[in-house]
């Protein structure tokens, strides 16, 4: 009798839903920490730090591979600048739906009508206000020092600018450019893997953040605040199931849901971070996994991350009406279209930071209405709780906008995506890549 080889094996069982079932009891048991020992919550704070820092190390060479190979493999550049052209305008669209939302919203609740704020302690948010620029330093500062301080800084538009002449050369090079093209394509491998092993540490980096988060702000901030918080949830609830689910099943006939659920693990993920930034690599791979061809990918998802800011949006919005409400100096519409609209430019890649919303709110109001940024004090006690939907919300807007441009562009494989949200091929935990190139679930022809 033949011995069985390993591919005859039965299939290793996915080991990391045990990954994910330690992350829920670490934030479980960081909430208990920072409740029972305050003191000792906050001092757990780096765990949390370090677990993020891990992760951002592998934000710049995910981009710069997945970009580099997607315009690299494209015959003509034209479909580049096509999905770009297309995914900007989206992001545009987008974001003014749910900058209206936000504000239809924070008139209809008052958030902060009847609050008598104590800002004493707002040199903090001083500090993030000095910190914002201008349009002119914004696109100069997207050009990198050398072409390779742009992974050592960390910055994503700088490795968005490098990875796309990087791509447009390879093209130019033709037949000469697919060894580079092979070669980048197994460093990919290798930085999924690192990544792979780095998210066993998940667990760690969960139970320091909340437990941080919890052990300084106990519960009293988050009751005195309970209606802008409760607010900017709900709105973040309709927008995201009624505005992007209605618009995914009519662009691209895929249901919310099903999505959703597929991203069920980098969700959690950024819950226990409070950054989207965290799964960032995780979406890449998985938009590929589902069908979505690799320049789209490339392209959509680096650029959503600063550029498509859905649920910053919303927090702009509800945070500014309760600074102004709460300090008895209310906004007119004119001046929170305004304010905000200044607000949402600036804000480009804040998405996947965690507390970049909060300086971004500093620094409008320091340039709009100096006289409220006292107020942006008493909402950091709440911001970190506020930061967890709209990082959300933010990495929803992206999966959707990633499938719909795909839809659009007829780069998107709706037999493979029905093959992916049935389970019959499931996204592999261990290489974060497919082996093979994405293609619909057939049954193979038999040989002569």
């Amino acid at each position: 009798m033949p011995t069985p080889t390993p591919e005859a094996a039965a299939p290793k069982r996915d080991r990391t839903r045990y990954l994910y079932l330690a992350v829920i009891a670490a934030v479980v048991l960081g909430v208990a920490v920072g409740l029972l020992w305050p003191s000792v919550g906050k001092s757990l704070a780096p765990l949390g730090t370090g677990f993020v820092n891990l992760i951002k190390m592998m934000i710049s060479p995910i981009i710069f591979c997945t970009i580099v190979l997607g315009i690299g493999s494209v015959a003509k550049a034209a479909k580049v600048g096509k999905v770009g052209i297309t995914a900007l305008v989206y992001f545009i669209v987008m974001s003014t739906f749910a900058l209206a939302i936000g504000l239809v919203v924070g008139n209809l609740l008052h958030p902060g009508s009847g609050l008598h704020l104590n800002p004493a302690d707002v040199s903090k948010v001083h500090q993030q206000a000095e910190g914002g620029e201008g349009t002119t330093d914004f696109l100069l500062g997207i050009i990198p020092k050398t072409f390779v301080s742009a992974f050592t800084e960390g910055q994503v538009l700088q490795t968005l600018l490098v990875a796309l002449l990087a791509g447009f050369a390879l093209q130019k090079l033709g037949k000469r450019g697919e060894p580079i093209l092979r070669g980048i394509e197994h460093i990919q491998r290798l930085v999924f893997r690192v990544l792979a092993m780095i998210m066993w540490a998940a667990p760690v980096g969960a139970f320091g953040a909340i437990a941080a988060v919890v052990g300084a702000t106990g519960w009293g901030a988050l009751r005195s605040l309970l209606v802008i918080m409760l607010g900017f949830y709900l709105t973040c609830l309709v927008f995201v199931f009624g505005v992007l689910g209605a618009v995914l099943w009519l662009g691209a006939r895929v249901n919310i849901f099903s999505l959703l659920r597929y991203l069920g693990r980098e969700f959690l993920l950024i819950l226990s971070t409070s950054s989207s930034e965290s799964a960032l690599p995780r979406l890449i791979a998985k938009m590929e996994h589902l069908g979505v061809s690799k320049p789209v990918v490339g392209i959509t998802v680096p650029t959503g991350y600063s550029f498509n800011l859905d649920g910053t949006a919303i927090y702009l919005t509800m945070a500014t009406l309760f600074i102004a409400t709460a300090q008895d100096q209310p906004l007119a519409l004119g001046e929170q279209i305004t304010l905000l609209l200044f607000m949402i430019i600036a804000s480009k890649g804040a998405a996947g930071v965690s507390g970049a919303g909060i300086a971004t709110l500093a620094s409008g109001l320091q340039s709009h209405r100096p006289e409220l940024v006292d107020g942006v004090g008493f909402i950091l006690g709440i911001d970190r709780f506020m930061s967890e939907a709209r990082a959300l919300t933010n990495f929803a807007g992206n999966a959707v906008a990633t499938v719909l441009i795909g839809s659009w562009m007829k780069e998107f494989d709706r037999d493979r995506s029905r093959a992916v949200f049935t389970g019959q091929a499931p996204f592999d935990e261990a290489t974060l890549v497919d082996e093979k190139p994405a293609e619909p679930a057939q049954p193979a022809p038999a040989n002569a």
